[in-house]
């Protein structure tokens, strides 16, 4: 399949859609889930497009994953978060609902399971403040 210009994370990068940002480069954008998973889940997005991995340009791989690695170091110390879950899905059987390669980053705590990533959107409130938080952790 070929990558659809229209698709919501596309819309986006263009601005069409606002967003709780995080971090922006020339490369990725960082922002909040809106139906969060855990408290201060987040989207590490490259702006190059590709639908998943399975199609990325490797340098575009290369590119993005320290920042996921820098994003998951800086959610678990702004949420004090016991661990962090990293999820990045492919193709509909593989979990995939957007069709923009994109990376979860999602902190864990002990005993507490993930919500479904179904339903009712999180407060815009919230999510500004857990913005927010990963912002300043990641300063």
């Amino acid at each position: 399949m070929s990558y659809d210009n229209n698709n919501i994370f596309a819309k986006i990068l263009r601005g069409e859609i606002p967003c709780h940002k995080v971090y922006e480069d020339a490369d990725a954008i960082v922002f909040m889930d809106v139906m969060p998973q855990s408290p201060g889940h987040a989207l590490v997005v490259p702006k190059a497009p590709s639908r998943n991995v399975l199609d990325a340009d490797p340098a575009v791989l290369a590119q993005i994953l320290p920042l996921v690695q820098k994003v998951a170091n800086a959610s678990k110390k702004a949420f004090a978060a016991d661990g962090i879950t990293v999820m990045q899905f492919n193709e509909p059987a593989g979990g995939q609902t957007v069709f923009h390669l994109h990376y979860h980053v999602i902190p864990r705590f002990e005993g507490a399971a993930l919500k479904p990533h179904t339903g009712k959107m999180e407060d815009s409130a919230v999510l500004a403040a857990n913005a927010e938080k990963l912002k300043a952790a990641l300063a």
